[in-house]
């Protein structure tokens, strides 16, 4: 099969195709908009002197400090995590109709490597349309927003270019890696004429295992403080290291574990429920419990996230506290310049994370979505019999909920406890920083309402999916 073929298959298809495509050239876009903004500021070269000597072309202090631009670097990368993640949950959209033409491909002589070569160029073509877009919006945007201010500093590094071979690497990487995503989700699968049967899936219950996860990642944390004062502040960047993995580990564990909490709370929502709607998602729980892994994994990262920078925060607050008291006992007045800086960094922080959970609900909407119109029949179905779409949408808000709001609970609490840990105490026999509930709670409730608000979307497409119309779908 040529390439002009496969292309034009790839490209082929109907409405909901095409909002496969656009949303994964939107998510490719995105993220090559964070990976560009992360090497610009990797990219500042260092001014000659010491270690320290600092950008002042810049205005903001993240840019001016050398110490202070990996950690910018690094936030930076983090967002392209719920990014990616709205492309996985992107490339399940439509996935009923996708098969029915992936079989059709089949059922004309086309074979099993051809299907996927056809699947892997859709999506590589939807990423390289994205990643372009992106590089053309970055390289404007770096043209528009050069504007010095009467002291000639910028606010934004637009005086720096980064390499471009690491331009290039993530303008056809992320392609290439989209591509070959989708080719090793399809070995999950097994496309034939008569269709797509999956070769093999998860049978049983879901184990409690992820829990090991999550203490290691905790352990890992809590080994780094008594390891930095053993070694006397040597061998940062193993410390560094150690916290990073610790912190993947709890963040896929909670993602792991979130299968279990669906369903746990599935039985024990069949055993103390009394109506329809309760009862259907309760079945639908313990039918698929892993569903919530792949629709909660980029809230749970982003919350994860958010638990720790709460630590941070009550941390810098403390010690911005406690500097202040100095300053007022030595007479030197009462601010706290220093850790000033760092509450105002904490707010970017906040605000990064703010953005990744409004992505996160972005992909549990495709998901969502998509969810209800791959069981259209099976809800036509229930409406033909009797049963209002009000029980089925109710049924749906109780099949989301359920699991989200202990897995909320979970993420918050071990993003703290880690953030917590690395923090450390201020000095021996200081004072600890409180626990700040009332920033957790805030992020909690706003995660859970992110999440009924994605629920009213998405339940607004059961009267056009449950028509009786919809029992003739194949």
């Amino acid at each position: 099969m040529s390439l002009a073929t496969l292309t034009r298959l790839a490209l082929a298809g109907n409405r909901t195709d095409a909002a496969r495509v656009a949303l994964t050239a939107l998510s490719a876009l995105l993220a090559t908009l964070a990976g560009l903004a992360a090497l610009t500021v990797l990219a500042i070269e260092k001014p000659p002197g010491d270690a320290w000597q600092q950008s002042e072309q810049y205005v903001n202090a993240l840019l001016r400090e050398p110490g202070l631009r990996g950690g910018t670097a690094f936030a930076l990368v983090m967002l392209t995590i719920p990014v990616l993640a709205l492309a996985g949950q992107s490339a399940r959209l439509g996935a009923p109709s996708r098969d029915r033409r992936l079989a059709a491909l089949r059922l004309a002589g086309a074979t099993p490597g051809q299907v996927t070569r056809v699947a892997m160029l859709e999506t590589g073509l939807a990423g390289l349309a994205g990643t372009v877009l992106g590089l053309a919006c970055y390289l404007g945007g770096r043209e528009v927003l050069h504007r010095p201010d009467d002291n000639g500093q910028l606010a934004l590094p637009t005086d720096v270019l980064p390499p471009v071979p690491a331009m290039a690497a993530v303008v056809l990487g992320l392609p290439v890696l989209a591509a070959a995503a989708t080719a090793v989700l399809l070995r999950a699968v097994a496309t034939t004429p008569l269709g797509v049967v999956r070769r093999a899936g998860r049978t049983g219950s879901p184990q409690p295992w992820p829990a090991l996860l999550i203490g290691l990642g905790v352990l890992a944390a809590a080994v780094v403080e008594p390891i930095q004062w053993a070694l006397r502040g040597a061998a940062l960047e193993w410390l560094a290291l150690i916290a990073m993995v610790g912190i993947f580990g709890a963040v896929m564990g909670v993602i792991f574990g979130a299968g279990w909490i669906a369903h746990l709370a599935g039985r024990t929502l069949h055993r103390l429920a009394r109506r329809p709607a309760a009862l259907l998602a309760a079945r639908r729980l313990t039918d698929d419990p892993w569903a919530s892994s792949r629709t909660f994994a980029a809230l749970l990262a982003a919350l994860i996230i958010a638990g720790g920078a709460a630590a941070f925060r009550a941390s810098f607050q403390l010690r911005a506290e406690l500097e202040q008291e100095q300053n007022r006992l030595a007479g030197f007045g009462g601010d706290a310049f220093h850790d000033s800086f760092y509450l105002n960094t904490m707010d970017l922080v906040d605000l990064a994370v703010a953005a990744a959970v409004a992505i996160a609900a972005a992909g549990l909407l495709v998901t969502l979505v998509e969810g209800i119109v791959s069981r259209r029949r099976t809800y036509a179905a229930l409406v033909a019999t009797g049963v209002p779409r009000a029980t089925i949408g109710t049924s749906i808000a109780w099949q989301v909920l359920t699991p989200v709001v202990p897995a909320v609970l979970i993420a918050l609490g071990v993003g703290y406890a880690i953030g917590r840990l690395l923090t450390g105490d201020l000095s021996p026999g200081a004072r600890r920083p409180d626990v700040p509930l009332e920033q957790l709670a805030v992020q909690g409730a706003g995660a859970i309402v992110a999440v009924l608000v994605v629920v009213g979307l998405g339940v607004l497409f059961l009267r056009s999916t449950t028509a009786v119309e919809e029992l003739r779908a194949t």
